[in-house]
């Protein structure tokens, strides 16, 4: 059961995000967040997880494959999602508003703000999903969808050991791993686990790199920050109550797996790319009315997270959050997915944002 909630007045959007007024905050949009790694120690156990035996269990990880696929209506001439709110559009500024401009589909420059989270399932494996780093006032905002921080499977709080690496490849950490501090969410996914309010932001401390020396017949791991989120891949701005079809967007991810009739299109290995109009959708199976939907052919293992970027610059790399996929559908019943579907963002997406990004981590060495 969904619990509606009115907003009151209008939102007003700002390129900066520190110079906007903010919407007064719904008594219940945003519950108290939920803690990944609460102590330095803790962090650095997390951390030493996913460093040991040369990366091991990074390389090993597969991705996440829990609710990937959803039943999907599409309503292609609606430009706003039944129901959803309709307070005026905002954008929250990325590090690189000075230089904005819109990219189109060709020579896309892939954004360095993109990488994998990494956690331990309800199996007790480690698996991935697609992130992204947004701007704040601490550089220290990763986005994703809300399962693949929150343990529906288990029905307990959060995913276990979570992490992002921006860049991510093979083992490979070229910006180091930044380990989560506490998780952000919606009161109704976090209580109803409603489909519309599927994303989550997390706030997660300096990042850190490994080194290896060599004491006898073992190799000693040792920790080294490597600085701050932002300040080595950028931040995404946030954008709200936009316009559904009336601006394209990219949606970047790491999509694997196969489609229904088997094809094995994407390996999860390297970054890719869709990009097209968004328009409104449901599934109601996942209590999503107000969903958005893109034509995409990306498959859901490892897609989930997968960032939705309007405004999207070639030159800066940099655009605007608009969505994050939480499931993907196959619209025709010719065994391949064609569609994509996030959470519509909205005023009280603006406030979880809001919520976590005012919250600073610090290192863990």
């Amino acid at each position: 059961m969904k619990r509606m909630i009115a907003l009151g007045g209008a939102v007003a959007g700002m390129l900066a995000y520190a110079a906007f007024a903010a919407p007064a905050a719904t008594a219940k949009s945003v519950p108290a967040p939920k803690t990944l790694a609460q102590t330095n120690f803790a962090a650095k156990q997390v951390a030493a997880f996913w460093f040991a035996e040369r990366a091991a269990n990074l390389q090993k990880a597969t991705p996440y494959a829990v609710e990937t696929t959803v039943s999907t209506k599409v309503k292609h001439k609606s430009t706003v999602p039944t129901g959803a709110a309709t307070t005026k559009p905002g954008l929250v500024g990325s590090s690189g508003d000075q230089k904005q401009s819109s990219a189109t589909a060709k020579n896309v420059n892939l954004p360095r703000t993109v990488g994998k989270v990494f956690f331990i399932g309800a199996d007790g494996k480690p698996h991935w999903c697609t992130g992204t780093a947004l701007q704040g006032r601490y550089k220290n905002i990763v986005a994703t969808a809300g399962h693949c921080v929150f343990d529906v499977k288990r029905n307990r709080a959060t995913l276990d050991r979570w992490v992002f690496v921006p860049g991510y490849y093979k083992g490979k950490t070229p910006w180091g791993i930044y380990v989560g501090k506490t998780a952000y969410t919606h009161y109704d996914f976090s209580v109803y686990e409603d489909g519309d309010r599927n994303y989550a932001f997390v706030t997660v401390y300096n990042g850190v790199q490994a080194e290896w020396e060599k004491q006898g017949r073992r190799w000693k791991l040792t920790l080294k920050d490597a600085g701050r989120l932002g300040d080595n891949v950028g931040g995404q701005g946030l954008a709200y109550n936009q316009k559904l079809g009336a601006q394209p967007v990219f949606v970047f991810g790491y999509p694997s797996g196969s489609h229904p009739d088997g094809n094995f299109a994407f390996t999860g290995q390297t970054l890719k790319w869709s990009y097209g109009k968004p328009f409104a959708a449901q599934a109601p199976a996942q209590k999503a009315e107000n969903l958005q939907g893109i034509k995409s052919a990306f498959t859901g293992e490892g897609a989930l997270g997968s960032a939705w970027l309007l405004k999207y610059s070639n030159a800066t790399r940099l655009g605007y959050l608009n969505g994050v996929t939480i499931g993907v559908a196959d619209t025709d019943g010719n065994g391949r997915y064609d569609t994509s579907v996030s959470p519509y963002f909205d005023g009280e997406t603006l406030q979880v944002y809001q919520a976590a990004e005012k919250n600073w981590s610090g290192k863990i060495v």
